[in-house]
């Protein structure tokens, strides 16, 4: 852990001539983002699904920063020495002090309750924003489902109106090549869960009220980052498929040209 506050304290120190006080609030901040571009890569992995596990393994892997970012600013001592961390603040709020702690030096609209009120509105407006592309999401899939299962419906009743043998061979290679049709409950579960679980995104905000304020916006930076990260991902897969069905579209017309 004393790794980590050198290297946190580094960085508020060449930060510290622009953002005086709150130096050490970007440092936290910055190594946040450095964090997340070293998990870039199984990030990118995890959203193509060439590795199933990589966005499980993403989020373990975070999960020892975030502990340490939460004791580096819960303990009173580090490696024997006193903890330079806990003195240095966002604002008016101390880096280690909680939001019950904050109540209780001047209430919800004091100096530092406005800090942790605007930690908060940042919070849920990120949440917000992931809920939607959630909710978005989970709308496309559930109508894909449903045109797959009508595609493969229609199929069906195209094999049963030819002849028997035909039928047959036609049955068979459905089986083989075409997925099995998703059912009515089915798509009533895949509608329910993309209502849901876009909401717990907002356990974020539950959490940044109990922990210090520096872990807040560890959790807070990182949450943006992977709804950004996502986006950016989902703007050059769909700019990807644009290009080659363009592509496409410009083979057949060549084709009909000659």
């Amino acid at each position: 852990m004393s790794v980590f506050t050198h290297l946190v304290a580094e960085l508020g120190r060449l930060l510290e001539p622009a953002l005086a006080g709150s130096a050490t609030a970007a440092a936290i901040v910055l190594f946040t983002v450095l964090v997340r571009l070293a998990l870039h890569p199984l990030s990118r992995a995890a959203f193509r699904g060439a590795t199933p596990a990589a966005g499980c393994l993403a989020v373990l892997l975070q999960l020892p920063v975030f502990f340490v970012m939460y004791r580096a600013f819960s303990s009173d001592r580090i490696g024997g020495a006193a903890n330079e961390l806990l003195g240095h603040r966002l604002f008016a709020a101390p880096l280690g002090s909680r939001w019950t702690e904050a109540l209780g030096e001047g209430g919800l609209f004091g100096a530092q309750g406005l800090v942790f009120l605007g930690l908060f509105a940042a919070t849920a407006a990120v949440a917000a924003w992931s809920a939607v592309r959630g909710r978005r999401a989970a709308a496309l899939t559930a109508a894909a489902a449903a045109e797959t299962a009508s595609a493969v419906s229609a199929s069906g009743r195209r094999a049963k109106a030819g002849a028997r043998g035909a039928a047959t061979r036609a049955g068979a290679n459905g089986r083989a090549g075409v997925a099995p049709a998703v059912t009515a409950e089915q798509q009533e579960l895949m509608r329910k869960l993309g209502g849901v679980l876009p909401l717990l995104s907002f356990g974020t905000l539950i959490t940044a009220a109990v922990v210090p304020l520096a872990a807040g916006l560890y959790l807070v930076t990182t949450t943006a980052w992977s709804v950004a990260e996502r986006v950016w991902l989902q703007h050059r897969k769909d700019r990807a498929e644009s290009k080659i069905a363009g592509v496409g579209a410009e083979a057949g017309a060549a084709r009909s040209s000659l």
